[in-house]
C-alpha cells in the first residue's frame, strides 16, 4: 500500500485573491523579527543585567520562530512559549529593578500577541483554549516565585493573549462560514440545474410513454381483430396475428411497469392524446387572449409524434416566457418543414413597458433547460439568445427522418 504523502501546510491568508494580502503575514512576521531581535538582546542584557550570550540565545529563540508562525503557528508557539518561560526563570538569577516588568518583558509580550493572532487564524477553538490555559497557567505558576511580589501587570500577557486569540479566532470562523456559504450556494445552484434537468427528462419520458402506448394499443387492436376484418386467413396467419397481439400486450405492460413510476399524482394525461403541431394554433390563440400580439405562420407537416410533441412544447415554453418576461411584446411564431428537418421559430420584440414583476407565476416547463433537453433527445438543435433591439429568439431544428432521430440518445 502506497503511503499517503502529507500536503505541505499553506501560509496564512494564502487563499486570498489579492497578492498584498497573501504577503501580509510574511511582512508582519519579518518586521517583528527585525524589530524585536535587537530590542530583546538590548533590554535583557542592559536593563535586566542578563549575561549577553544568554540574552542573545533567548532573543533568537523568542523572535526567530515568528517567521515559522506564518506556516506552522502551533510549532512556533511551542518554541516561543518555552523560550519565554525559560527567559522568566533566567531573570530570577539576576538582580533587576522592581519597576521592570516580570515574568515577561514588554518585547516578549509584543511577539507573543502577534503569535497568538497567527494561532487564531489557523487553529480550532479547542487548540486556542489549550494555548490560553497554558499561558495563564505559566503566568500563575511563575507568580509564586516572583522576586518583587505579584501585581496586576504580571497578568498582562494572559489578558492580551486571550484577546488576540479570541479576535483572530472569530475572524477565522467568520471567514470559514462565508466560504462554506459560498460553496453551498454553488453546490445548490448546480443541484438545482441537475434537478431541473432530471424533472424535465421525467416529464419527457411520461409524454413519450403516452405516445408509444397509443401506438402499441393500436397494434394490439389491429392484430386481435385481423381475423374478423380479413376473410379467409389461413390458420398459421391467424396464429401469427395472435402472437403479435400477445407480444404487443406484453410489451405494453412491461413499458407501463418501467415508466409508470415516472407518473406522479399531478400527471393525469395518460389517457389523453399528447399535443402536436395541430395544437400550436390553440397555444397562439391563448397567448393572444393573454395580451400578447402573436402572428402565427402554420404549415402542414407530416412528422413523427415525438417530434411534433417536442415542437409543441418548445413553442409552449417560448410563449410562456414572452408572457412572463416581455408582456405585450409583438411575437412571431412559424413552423416549417423541408422533408428532413422541422424548423420552429419564435421571435419576440421588446415589451412596450418593462414589467414590474412577472405576470405569470405558474410555469409550463423548465425554460431553456427543458427546451434544450427536448430538442437534444430527438436529435435536433436549439438556438436561443437576445436580439439587438431587446427582443429574444428561439429557433429549434428537429429531424423528421428516422435515421436522423436515432442519434439523439
Amino acid at each position: 500500500m502506497t503511503p499517503v504523502q502529507e500536503e505541505p501546510p499553506r501560509a496564512l491568508l494564502a487563499g486570498a485573491s489579492r497578492r498584498w494580502v497573501r504577503l501580509l503575514p510574511w511582512g508582519v512576521a519579518f518586521v517583528l523579527c527585525v524589530a524585536l531581535l535587537p530590542t530583546t538582546i538590548q533590554v535583557l542584557s542592559v536593563d535586566y543585567g542578563l549575561n549577553g550570550g544568554v540574552a542573545s540565545a533567548l532573543a533568537v529563540a523568542q523572535t526567530a520562530p515568528l517567521m515559522l508562525a506564518v506556516v506552522r503557528p502551533l510549532h512556533a508557539w511551542s518554541v516561543i512559549f518555552a523560550a519565554d518561560v525559560a527567559g522568566a526563570l533566567a531573570l530570577l538569577t539576576v538582580d533587576f529593578q522592581e519597576p521592570l516588568l516580570w515574568p515577561f518583558p514588554p518585547m516578549e509580550i509584543v511577539g507573543y500577541v502577534g503569535l497568538c493572532l497567527a494561532l487564531g487564524l489557523r487553529e480550532p477553538r479547542r487548540t486556542l483554549l489549550l494555548v490560553w490555559l497554558a499561558t495563564a497557567g505559566a503566568n500563575i505558576g511563575l507568580g509564586f516565585v516572583a522576586p518583587h511580589g505579584t501585581s496586576a501587570r504580571s497578568a498582562l500577557l494572559t489578558v492580551l493573549s486571550g484577546v488576540a486569540l479570541l479576535l483572530a479566532g472569530a475572524l477565522r470562523e467568520r471567514y470559514e462560514a462565508q466560504r462554506r456559504l459560498a460553496e453551498q450556494e454553488t453546490i445548490s445552484e448546480a443541484e438545482r440545474d441537475r434537478r431541473t434537468l432530471l424533472e424535465e427528462r421525467a416529464r419527457i419520458a411520461r409524454e413519450l410513454h403516452d405516445v408509444v402506448a397509443h401506438h402499441m394499443s393500436v397494434i394490439t387492436v389491429q392484430a386481435d381483430t385481423a381475423a374478423y376484418r380479413l376473410d379467409g386467413l389461413p390458420p398459421d396467419v391467424q396464429e401469427e396475428f395472435t402472437s403479435i397481439a400477445a407480444t404487443a400486450r406484453e410489451s405494453l405492460g412491461e413499458m407501463r411497469r418501467l415508466l409508470g413510476v415516472l407518473r406522479n399524482e399531478d400527471a393525469h394525461g395518460e389517457l389523453a392524446p399528447q399535443p402536436g403541431l395541430t395544437r400550436i394554433e390553440q397555444l397562439v390563440e391563448a397567448t393572444v387572449r393573454a395580451g400578447v400580439p402573436v402572428e402565427f405562420t402554420p404549415r402542414d407537416a407530416d412528422v413523427p409524434e415525438a417530434v411534433g410533441l417536442s415542437a409543441y412544447r418548445v413553442v409552449q415554453e417560448a410563449l410562456a416566457n414572452v408572457v412572463r418576461h416581455a408582456p405585450g411584446a409583438p411575437t412571431q411564431v412559424s413552423v416549417s418543414e423541408d422533408g428532413e428537418r422541422l424548423t420552429v421559430l419564435v421571435v419576440n420584440g421588446p415589451p412596450p413597458e418593462p414589467p414590474a414583476a412577472p405576470l405569470e407565476q405558474g410555469r409550463t416547463g423548465h425554460g431553456l433547460v427543458g427546451m434544450r433537453e427536448r430538442v437534444r433527445l430527438v436529435g435536433g438543435e436549439l438556438d436561443t439568445g437576445p436580439l439587438p433591439d431587446g427582443g429574444f429568439r428561439v429557433a429549434a431544428r428537429l429531424p423528421v427522418a428516422e435515421n436522423d432521430s436515432g442519434g439523439a440518445a
